[in-house]
């Protein structure tokens, strides 16, 4: 079984798609899907379904989503397999599970780039870093189960897996940073910086690709766009690091921006 929630939701068997039209069938498949080889207790099932309060039917209800979920099964699944639709999709104690190699699933995979990347990273090794980081990212193709409703359950698991592709891009971002691919990147950063205005890592990432490729003046107006930001919608001033790189900038020192006290020989104002 093949298996990818990094997008809208595909699962197919022997080659065959075993997801269903109606929005709750397919919200009972993708929480399964994430949670692949163990077993999903049927409560968090109907709390994803209905939320809080279920109706009374919910049980048996959530029964007719499973049947018609092992009826797409049983529709893909060739003669000479020797398994029967409950064998891919079985009742546990107190929930379901849906039998798959994790090998096969894009979320495994995501996390298993992004592992070793982080490894390499940490290692000094900032090309194969870059290198895995962006085999991870390829591997969205779109927001986290796109086309499927989400429950309570699902958004948590949107919400965690789009912070995780977000720590992996920043990642990468560092990795190609250190390998001075500097210009290359402040487009990108340009679109990040404008989608996610109160992220200060891209920010910073976004100044130091300016200052090294000639434009420090650019650099210092992103700080002060990011400033302006913070103060009108949070009411607070950048961190410490930042007011750090910020001070680097405007000195034309760059090892400023990793001292602790680099912040005390001029105002922030001044930028």
């Amino acid at each position: 079984m093949q298996i990818a929630v990094l997008g809208p939701l595909a699962v197919r068997h022997h080659g065959g798609s075993i997801v269903p039209t109606a929005g709750k069938p397919r919200q009972v498949l993708a929480l399964l899907s994430l949670h692949a080889g163990r077993t999903v207790p049927k409560e968090l099932l109907m709390e994803e379904i209905w939320g809080a309060a279920p109706p009374r039917s919910a049980a048996t209800t959530l029964q007719t989503y499973i049947l018609q979920l092992r009826r797409h099964i049983a529709a893909v699944l060739p003669d000479d397999t020797g398994l029967s639709a409950k064998d891919v999709l079985s009742t546990s104690f107190g929930g379901y599970r849906l039998a798959v190699e994790p090998a096969s699933h894009d979320l495994n995979a995501f996390r298993d780039l992004a592992t070793r990347g982080g490894t390499a990273m940490e290692a000094g090794d900032p090309r194969a870093a870059a290198r895995l980081l962006r085999e991870a990212l390829e591997l969205w193709r779109g927001p986290a189960l796109a086309d499927t409703p989400h429950g309570p359950a699902l958004q948590l698991e949107a919400i965690g897996m789009e912070e995780d592709r977000m720590q992996v891009l920043e990642q990468r971002i560092r990795a190609d940073l250190a390998l001075g691919r500097y210009s290359g990147l402040i487009a990108e950063l340009r679109i990040l910086t404008a989608r996610h205005a109160l992220n200060e890592n891209l920010s910073a990432h976004l100044m130091t690709a300016l200052y090294h490729s000639g434009s420090p003046w650019r650099a210092l107006e992103e700080f002060r766009r990011l400033r302006e930001t913070l103060s009108r919608e949070l009411g607070v001033e950048p961190t410490p690091r930042l007011q750090r790189l910020h001070q680097a900038v405007l000195s034309g020192d760059m090892s400023l921006a990793e001292r602790p006290d680099a912040t005390a020989a001029r105002p922030l104002s001044a930028g």
